[in-house]
C-alpha cells in the first residue's frame, strides 16, 4: 500500500463516525432562511471589501505613505504593508474562532464587523507622510493589523453557521455564498476603481481619490451590524471551556486535518492574490491604462461571484474532493500559457480573459476547500479549526504573494513570475488535497 493511501486512511480514521455518516444526516441548529444567508454574507462582503480595496489602490497608497526611491520602491513597501494585514489573521482565528465556539457564532460575527470598521476608518482618515511624517506609515500598518485580526476571525464563525444551518444536501451551496460574497466585494471595489480612474485625473486619484472607497464602506457598517443581530444561532457554545482549551483541542486531536487544510489553502490564497494583483501588474508591468487595469478587477469579481455558486452546486452533486482537485490541476497547467499570451499581447481582450479564467477556476476549488475542511471538524471546535486553517494558510501564502511577486518581477524582469508562482503553490495544494478524505456524507451536527 502506498504512503499516500496510508495517509488518507489515517485521515479517515481520525473522524470515523463523521466519514461513515449518511448524506442525509441532519444539520445542527435551526434551518436558515434566505434572508439570514443574505445577512451572513453581507457582513462578510463588507469586511472583504474593506480589506481588498487596499490592494487595488496600492500604487497610490505607496506614494502617499511610503516615499521610497526607485520604480518599485514605494510599491514594494505598500504591498508589504498589505501583507502585514495577513499576519494577524492567525491571532484573529485563535481569539475570535475560539470565542465563536465558546459563546456562539453570532456574537463573534458582530465583533469582526466592529473591528474591521475601526481599521478602515484609520486608513481613510490618516494624513499623508508629507503631512505628519513617520506617524503616517505607523498608523497605516496598525490599521492593516487590525483589519487582519478581524478577517482572521470572520471566516470560521460565518462559514460554520452556514454549514450547520443548511438543508441536507445543500451545505456546499450555502457555504459557497462565502466565496461569492468575496467576489461581490471585489466587484464593488472594481466598480469604484474604474469609475475613479475615469472621472479623476491621475493627480487627483493619487492625492485623495483613493480614499473614497474606504469612506463609502463606513456608511454601510451600521447596516451590517444591524442585520447580523437578526441571524439565528446554530451553536450555543460551551462557556465551561476556556479559549485555550478549545485551541489546544484543535491542534492535539485534529492537527492532521488542520495542517493539510493549511497547505490545501496555499493555491487558493496565492491565486486569489495574484488576481487582486492584476491591477498593479497591468499598470506597472504591462503599461496599460489605469481604467483598463481596474476593469480586470471588476471582471474577476463578477466571475468569482458566479463560479463560487457553480462550485457549491458541483460539490453537492459530485463531492468535495473532485471539485477541489480538477480545477486546481487545470489552473496549474493553463496559467503559464495564459500569462505568456497576456505578456506577448497586452490589451483589453487578453487582460480581461486571463483575469476571468483565473477567477473562475480559483472560485470553484476555493469553494470546495472552504466546505470540506469544516465538515471534517466536530462542531465543538469547527469555528476555531476553520479560522486557523484559513488564517494560517492565507497568512503564509496569500499574505506574502503580492510582495513575492513584486520582488520577483523587480529582480528577474520576467513577466511570467506570477504564473510560475501559482504553478508551484498549486502543486503543493494538490498533494495536500489528495490526502484529505471526502466529507460530503459527514454529519455536521456532531
Amino acid at each position: 500500500m502506498s504512503a499516500t493511501t496510508l495517509a488518507r486512511n489515517e485521515s479517515m480514521r481520525e473522524f470515523p463516525s463523521s466519514i461513515e455518516a449518511a448524506s442525509s444526516a441532519p444539520s445542527a441548529g435551526p434551518s436558515i432562511s434566505r434572508k439570514a444567508v443574505a445577512a451572513a454574507v453581507a457582513g462578510n462582503a463588507l469586511e472583504f471589501y474593506d480589506f481588498v480595496i487596499y490592494a487595488y489602490f496600492a500604487v497610490y497608497i505607496g506614494k502617499t505613505f511610503f516615499p521610497v526611491a526607485g520604480e518599485f520602491g514605494s510599491l514594494l513597501v505598500a504591498v508589504a504593508t498589505f501583507g502585514v494585514g495577513f499576519f494577524t489573521r492567525p491571532l484573529g482565528g485563535v481569539l475570535i474562532g475560539a470565542f465563536a465556539d465558546k459563546v456562539g457564532r453570532k456574537p463573534a460575527m458582530i465583533l469582526t464587523v466592529t473591528l474591521i470598521t475601526v481599521g478602515t476608518l484609520g486608513l481613510a482618515a490618516t494624513p499623508s507622510y508629507a503631512s505628519i511624517g513617520i506617524a503616517a506609515p505607523i498608523i497605516v500598518v496598525f490599521c492593516r493589523l487590525l483589519q487582519g485580526l478581524a478577517l482572521g476571525g470572520e471566516v470560521g464563525p460565518a462559514t460554520s453557521l452556514l454549514i450547520e444551518a443548511a438543508p441536507p444536501g445543500k451545505r456546499a451551496f450555502y457555504s459557497s455564498w462565502q466565496i461569492a460574497s468575496q467576489g461581490l466585494a471585489v466587484t464593488v471595489g472594481g466598480i469604484f476603481g474604474v469609475t475613479l480612474s475615469l472621472v479623476l485625473s491621475p493627480e487627483q486619484l493619487a492625492g485623495w481619490g483613493w480614499r473614497i472607497p474606504f469612506l463609502f464602506s463606513l456608511v454601510l457598517v451600521p447596516i451590517a451590524i444591524y442585520i447580523r443581530r437578526s441571524l439565528p444561532e446554530t451553536h450555543g457554545g460551551d462557556t465551561e471551556r476556556s479559549g485555550a482549551s478549545i485551541v489546544s483541542a484543535v491542534f492535539r486531536k485534529h492537527g492532521r486535518i488542520l495542517w493539510l487544510g493549511v497547505f490545501a489553502t496555499a493555491s487558493t490564497a496565492v491565486a486569489s492574490q495574484v488576481g487582486n494583483y492584476m491591477v498593479t501588474y497591468a499598470v506597472q508591468v504591462l503599461k496599460l491604462p489605469a481604467a483598463l487595469a481596474q476593469g480586470s478587477v471588476l471582471v474577476g469579481g463578477a466571475t468569482t461571484f458566479a463560479f463560487a455558486l457553480v462550485g457549491g452546486l458541483l460539490c453537492d452533486r459530485y463531492g468535495r474532493r473532485v471539485v477541489n482537485m480538477l480545477p486546481r490541476l487545470a489552473l496549474m497547467l493553463s496559467i503559464v500559457p495564459l500569462f505568456m499570451w497576456l505578456s506577448g499581447a497586452p490589451g483589453a481582450a487578453t487582460l480581461l480573459t486571463v483575469s476571468a479564467l483565473l477567477a473562475a477556476l480559483t472560485a470553484v476549488f476555493g469553494t470546495a476547500g472552504l466546505v470540506q475542511v469544516p465538515e471534517l471538524l466536530p462542531i465543538a471546535v469547527r469555528s476555531t479549526g476553520l479560522s486557523l486553517v484559513y488564517a494560517i494558510g492565507t497568512s503564509l501564502f496569500g499574505g506574502t504573494t503580492q510582495f513575492v511577486v513584486t520582488w520577483l518581477l523587480a529582480v528577474t524582469h520576467n513577466p511570467m513570475a506570477p504564473a510560475w508562482y501559482v504553478v508551484a503553490m498549486s502543486a503543493v495544494s494538490l498533494v495536500a488535497m489528495w490526502m484529505l478524505p471526502e466529507s460530503r456524507n459527514v454529519d455536521v451536527s456532531r
